[in-house]
Order: C-alpha cells, then sequence, then structure tokens
C-alpha cells in the first residue's frame, strides 16, 4: 500500500508540473492568437520530440525532458535596419554577430506570405506586454486559486494542547557528537525511547503521571529522572497504550525555563548532564479552515518568501555545492530541482512527513497540492527576472521600446521601430548555459544527498 501510495503521490507532482507548464504557455498562446499573430508551435518540454500533432497552423507537442516548454511565434526579432524583406545581411565575422545573424535567419525564414502583419515584433508594446506577462501571470493565478482552495478547504495547521512525538533516536549520542549514525552497534546502547517501542506520530499523553500539555513538560519530566523506570502513556492509531522507558544520564543541550538555548560567553551552548529519552517532540497539530479575507495576507506572505528565496539563490547554490563536495548536510530551505520536489512528494505519500504535513490521507493531498501552489509561486517569480531568455527580458525590451517610442514622440523625432532584442542574445544564451548548469547541479544534488526534511 506504501508503494501505491509513493506511485500516486509523484504521478500527481507530475501531472502537477506538467499542468503548470501547459498552462503557463497557454498563458502566451492566447493573447497572440487574440492579436493575430501567428504561432508555429506549442510545446511541453525541450529535447526530441516525443510525440506532436498539427491542427490548423499550430503544431502541438510534448518533447523527452520536461523542464519547461514554450510557444514559438513568428517574427521574434525584426529586420535589421536596411535589409530587404526576406534577406538578412551579414554584418560581421564576429561569433557573436554570427550567432545573431543565424538566429534573425531563422526568424525570418518562418515569415510566410501573408504573414507581415502577424509577426511579434510588429505588436504595439501594450500587446508586447499582455503576451509576455501571459506565461507568468497564469502561474500566479494558478498559485492564487489553489492557496484558496487549501486555506478554505482544509485550513492551516494550529497549536493544540499536548505533545507528539516527530522522531525517535535509535542510539545514544552526546550532544557534542555528530547525531548521523543510523546503526547501532555493541558498543553505541539504543535509546530509552525506542527500546520501550516508541514511534514517530505517538501522542504523549502523560509521562510519570505527569500530564502533557506542552513541549517543554517532557523534558521537565525526563531530565530529573535518570535511571527510574517511567510510565510514558501514549495514543496511536486511536488507541490508548501504556509504555515503561528509563532515563539513561546523557550530556544534553542546555535550554531555559521558555525553552531558549543557554549561551556561553563565546555564544556556544552549554550543555548539562540529564535524563536522555531519545525523542524530538512538537506539539500537537490540527489544520483550521480559513475564511476567504484570509487569503490576501496568505498570498503576499507567500510572494515575499519566493522573492527572497529566488535573490538568495545565488549563494545558496554555494552551499549546494559545497555539500555535494564534502560531508556537510543540504540546508533544508535551499533550492532543488523537479527531482527533489518528486522526491519530497514520494515522502510525503510514503508516510515519512507525517509529523509536518499530518498522518490523514487528505493531509497528504492537500500538502501536495500546496507543493504544485508553490511551484507555480516560483515560476511567476522567476519569469519576472528582466534577462533573456526569461519572458522578463522580453518584458524589459518591450518597456525599452515604449520608452525610446515615447522619447522620440515628445522630441519630434522618427519613430525608431521596435527594439532589436536579437542584439541581446549572445547574453541570452550565456543565461541559458547559467540555468542549465545550475539545473544539473541541483538536479545532481537531489540525486546523490537530497534534502532531508525529517
Amino acid at each position: 500500500m506504501t508503494i501505491l501510495a509513493v506511485i500516486g503521490a509523484v504521478l500527481l507532482m507530475v501531472f502537477g508540473v506538467a499542468l503548470s507548464i501547459a498552462l503557463h504557455e497557454l498563458g502566451h498562446f492566447l493573447p497572440a492568437k487574440r492579436f493575430g499573430v501567428r504561432v508555429s508551435q506549442f510545446m511541453i518540454g525541450f529535447g526530441p520530440t516525443v510525440w506532436s500533432r498539427r491542427r490548423g497552423e499550430t503544431e502541438y507537442g510534448v518533447k523527452a525532458i520536461p523542464l519547461g516548454g514554450y510557444i514559438r511565434m513568428i517574427g521574434m526579432f525584426p529586420p535589421r535596419a536596411g535589409d530587404a524583406p526576406g534577406t538578412v545581411r551579414a554584418s560581421s565575422t564576429g561569433r557573436f554577430s554570427q550567432l545573431v545573424d543565424e538566429a534573425r535567419s531563422a526568424s525570418v525564414e518562418e515569415i510566410q506570405p501573408g504573414d507581415e502583419r502577424r509577426v511579434f515584433y510588429g505588436l504595439t508594446v501594450p500587446r508586447k506586454l499582455v503576451i509576455m506577462l501571459g506565461g507568468p501571470v497564469m502561474n500566479l493565478l494558478i498559485a492564487i486559486v489553489l492557496t484558496t482552495f487549501i486555506l478554505t478547504a482544509h485550513g492551516v495547521q494550529k497549536e493544540q494542547p499536548g505533545v507528539v512525538l516527530n522522531s525517535i533516536s535509535e542510539c545514544v549520542v552526546p550532544a557534542a557528537q555528530a547525531a548521523s549514525t543510523t546503526v547501532c552497534t555493541s558498543d553505541i546502547p539504543k535509546t530509552p525511547a525506542y527500546a520501550a517501542g516508541l514511534r514517530p506520530g505517538d501522542r504523549v499523553l502523560s509521562v510519570g503521571g505527569v500530564e502533557m500539555t506542552t513541549t517543554s513538560d517532557l523534558g521537565k519530566v525526563i531530565r530529573p529522572r535518570v535511571g527510574e523506570p517511567t510510565q510514558i502513556v501514549i495514543q496511536r492509531d486511536g488507541q490508548q497504550l501504556t509504555l515503561t522507558a528509563t532515563p539513561i544520564r546523557n550530556t544534553l543541550p542546555q535550554f531555559d525555563e521558555d525553552g531558549q538555548p543557554v549561551l556561553d560567553a563565546q555564544g556556544v551552548q552549554k550543555t548539562v548532564e540529564a535524563g536522555f529519552l531519545g525523542v524530538m517532540s512538537g506539539p500537537v497539530l490540527a489544520y483550521e479552515r480559513q475564511p476567504l479575507s484570509a487569503v490576501p495576507a496568505a498570498i503576499g506572505e507567500n510572494l515575499t518568501r519566493t522573492f527572497a528565496g529566488i535573490l538568495a539563490v545565488p549563494q545558496k547554490l554555494v552551499g549546494v555545492w559545497s555539500a555535494v563536495t564534502s560531508d556537510a548536510a543540504r540546508p533544508v530551505d535551499g533550492p532543488m530541482s523537479v527531482v527533489g520536489v518528486g522526491r519530497v512528494a514520494g515522502e510525503i505519500g510514503a508516510g515519512q512527513l507525517d509529523w509536518l504535513v499530518g498522518g490523514e490521507p487528505v493531509d497528504k493531498v492537500f500538502a501536495l497540492i500546496g507543493l504544485i501552489a508553490m511551484l507555480n509561486m516560483m515560476l511567476f517569480v522567476f519569469n519576472l527576472i528582466p534577462l533573456l531568455p526569461l519572458d522578463g527580458g522580453h518584458v524589459a525590451g518591450a518597456l525599452w521600446e515604449g520608452v525610446k517610442r515615447r522619447w522620440a514622440s515628445l522630441r519630434g523625432l522618427p519613430d525608431p521601430g521596435p527594439v532589436d532584442v536579437a542584439k541581446a542574445l549572445p547574453l541570452a544564451y550565456t543565461v541559458s548555459l547559467v540555468l542549465l548548469a545550475m539545473s544539473v547541479l541541483l538536479i545532481y544534488a537531489d540525486v546523490v544527498k537530497p534534502i532531508k526534511l525529517g
């Protein structure tokens, strides 16, 4: 059953990603058709074509590498001043100039007789902006719709009185030692919690006769009970069980009465010898539905977090590189590829993240929907970066064209015509290589050293 749940979760995520890409391209496609631009291709993915079918003047298809998509509009690059219609004269023998001329020639070859008024570069600035912003705005709308659905139909997690066990340590490891050991040997004893049969997801009702209402209650009861057999009453799968564990003495990080770390003069957290059970606990969480009035604040918070995350990507990529080339762990707030997103979806389906998203099937489904919403918010923000070949680069080109034409009009000068985006192709190729390298690094990291959420 777990395997089926994992497969179902991954397939749902794959479908969500593919649908998000398709709707993004549809956001470009519909206004382009509305404004009369001829669209020759509508493709999901990159690389070799797996399937395609021509309907009317457009070829629709799916390609082998599902890392994006595109639509091909004719006349993306305007002819250079002085070029005869349908021709491109060589401007230089330089490598970059040759690349520009080749791209311009390919663009000209797509223009058939009668297409002169159906080219992208011939559109007004507002229409260019509508087309190029259509894709990112579609992703934003998807994120808003999904977030609204999640908040009003399922809700957000709110703390409830009680304590739940998030994880159980198998081996006894002092605070100063790396807690990465997963196999207990003869010289590393098992923790009291593991030996007693406690499991992640258990709700702790009482310990030693003391009712558990907050996470700090558990530590207050356990720490003084070194060597004392202690009854632990838990709730598991709707049943109440009583287990017995004997806390052992161990070196533990020190916290104050408010649960804050106690630091020494150098800023290092102090340690203390105290009773040790071997669990990580958290508050009991329950989903509470939210009113529609809560949606704008949630969307604003997600947008702010996404913008901050995109700005921090260059710095965090350094951490990813460090992690894959050393023994360092990847930070949980770092970037990941679609492979990493698929892995998280599989962990949700397998129940490995029940402590985070909830253990009920409906909780997992809504968590997957939340991942898709987060992905669309990221696509919205990322595509607005004002660099070619991203949508934001074309938006920047259209805005610059509007500024030039307005300035010429105010000065009584001739219309300068459309901005020649082809001149920025060397930059576009450079950005493409950087994005490709980033994708390869993240995919490799998600395979060999994935982010561990729990």
